[in-house]
């Protein structure tokens, strides 16, 4: 059970650079890419591996409120394509959220097939690898999918595990629990990537207006 403040409205006054209160997703923002990922997907007569080639950016916003709650964090789009190939083989958006008074990590996403998600966990400012999951039905780290997903492949639960390395890189590994009509078993939907720095974030505007007074 979460031990909320009593006033509800009052809203702190946040240090105006994001970069500084990242906790542990410091070391993320920027521009990124992968060259050397692998997605394993459900198709009728097996699973399928699929190299991929990933560009990854993720630049920080302005700290954002509810009240007392204080949030620091990356908006982020993701743009995956197959090796040798210009049409996009997946495409994601979403911001991921650090609330330094409790912990508390956020991931959220959508991507353009008709699917948001909410991916929730608990770490620690140093963290250098940190675990994430929402699950179908949940009100606060959920799973929402358009009526062909919900039916087709129904999405139980997602996990993502990200990893920061000491040479400036970083990883992650996903699961995406499907349920599939006809399958027995639930299908172990997985991507993984390490990313690789090739340009630096732009600071959030209330960072830059700070510098330019």
């Amino acid at each position: 059970m979460e031990n909320f403040p009593k006033d509800i409205y009052t809203e702190p006054t946040p240090d105006v650079n994001t970069l500084a209160n990242l906790g542990p997703l410091t070391g993320m923002a920027g521009i990124w890419t992968g060259r050397r990922g692998l997605d394993i997907n459900p198709k009728a007569d097996g699973p399928e591996k699929q190299a991929f080639i990933e560009h990854m950016e993720l630049q920080p916003i302005d700290a954002q409120t509810n009240g007392p709650q204080l949030f620091y964090g990356l908006r982020y789009h993701t743009r995956i394509v197959k090796p040798d190939d210009v049409e996009t083989f997946h495409d994601q958006v979403g911001y991921w959220l650090w609330e330094p008074a409790t912990g508390n990590i956020i991931q959220t996403l959508s991507i353009p097939r008709g699917q948001t998600a909410m991916a929730t966990g608990k770490t620690t400012a140093d963290a250098t690898s940190f675990t994430l999951s929402a699950v179908r039905g949940s009100t606060v780290n959920g799973i929402s999918s358009n009526p062909f997903l919900e039916h087709a492949f129904r999405t139980d639960a997602y996990t993502i595990t990200v990893t920061k390395h000491a040479d400036g890189t970083w990883s992650y590994e996903q699961e995406t629990t499907l349920a599939i009509p006809g399958q027995s078993e639930p299908f172990a939907h997985t991507d993984r990537n390490t990313l690789h720095k090739i340009g630096e974030p732009t600071p959030n505007p209330t960072a830059r207006a700070a510098v330019e007074i």
